[in-house]
């Protein structure tokens, strides 16, 4: 199985990535991570779409996207959840991550970013701000059974 966790920066993908590698035991890939694959980003890519292939045929493998041309390299089939979180929520995020303070331009570009996947396909959505990642987890075990 292959998921797609889908989001804005500080949505809550990782925290969700987390629970699910920690419960489901899947092996999770962050962005562009998978370059590290190889010395070309061509073979990189096609070692990392063979390795999307092999969990799609029975493995678990949740892969972390929060940049659109990342969604190309899902594979057909591939549950894609779209993690979610509003704008105040991100921006507090971010700034906890630069030390308590956010930068006006940065501000800017969260919000230019805010709603960047609204318009894409889903099978599931998640609230990175107040959802249960141990409960979303259960759900996932259910799908992946069935």
């Amino acid at each position: 199985m292959v998921i797609g966790l889908i989001g804005e920066n500080c949505s809550g993908k990782s925290t969700l990535a987390d629970e699910i590698k920690k419960r489901l035991h899947a092996e999770v890939v962050t962005g562009k991570d998978y370059l590290r694959m190889a010395k070309s980003e061509a073979e990189a890519t096609a070692l990392f779409r063979r390795k999307l292939a092999d969990a799609a045929d029975g493995g678990m493998l949740v892969y972390v996207i929060s940049d659109r041309e990342q969604l190309a390299l899902l594979p057909d089939g591939a549950v894609r959840i779209h993690v979610r979180a509003d704008l105040e929520t991100i921006k507090a995020r971010f700034a906890a991550r630069m030390g308590g303070k956010l930068p006006a331009p940065v501000a800017a570009m969260l919000e230019r970013k805010h709603g960047m996947f609204d318009g894409e396909r889903f099978d599931a959505v998640y609230d990175g701000a107040l959802g249960d990642p141990a409960a979303f987890c259960d759900a996932l075990a259910l799908l992946r059974e069935a």
